[in-house]
């Protein structure tokens, strides 16, 4: 005769039935969720540099349309540290503006292109570091 089938199980009873495998002693419990199959340090450095450069297009794009003063150390640094990033999309749009108020269409571009060079640094990462046979977590 079947025996009837037990609904009161638990997570836990339903691991300690199985065995775990050799490999895979990780300590959920202690540590949360196991790391994912990729180099995360790597990933999270990337985009920490991309929003850094973001921020600093962000910046300048929004200094540029109101017209700061270049005299202000601040705005001065802003531009000389985000001008070497957007030297290369110069005049792919022409700039555009009155007086002191420009509208710099070139860091727009770079922006842009600087995030998704980025998305695609850290899609190589995680092509690259992920073990054979496994799958990336996002």
């Amino acid at each position: 005769m079947l025996e009837p089938r037990r609904t009161d199980v638990t997570r836990e009873d339903r691991s300690s039935d199985r065995p775990v495998p050799a490999g895979d002693r990780y300590d959920r419990p202690a540590y949360g969720p196991p790391p994912p199959g990729y180099n995360y340090r790597a990933v999270q450095i990337t985009w920490f540099v991309i929003g850094l450069i973001g921020v600093l297009m962000a910046m300048r794009f929004f200094l540029k349309l109101t017209g700061a003063s270049s005299q202000a150390e601040f705005v001065s640094f802003v531009y000389g540290v985000s001008g070497p990033l957007v030297a290369p999309f110069r005049g792919v749009f022409p700039d555009s503006g009155q007086g002191f108020f420009v509208y710099e269409p070139s860091t727009l571009v770079a922006l842009a292109v600087y995030l998704l060079l980025g998305w695609g640094i850290v899609t190589l990462i995680k092509i690259m570091t992920t073990p054979r046979g496994t799958r990336a977590l996002d």
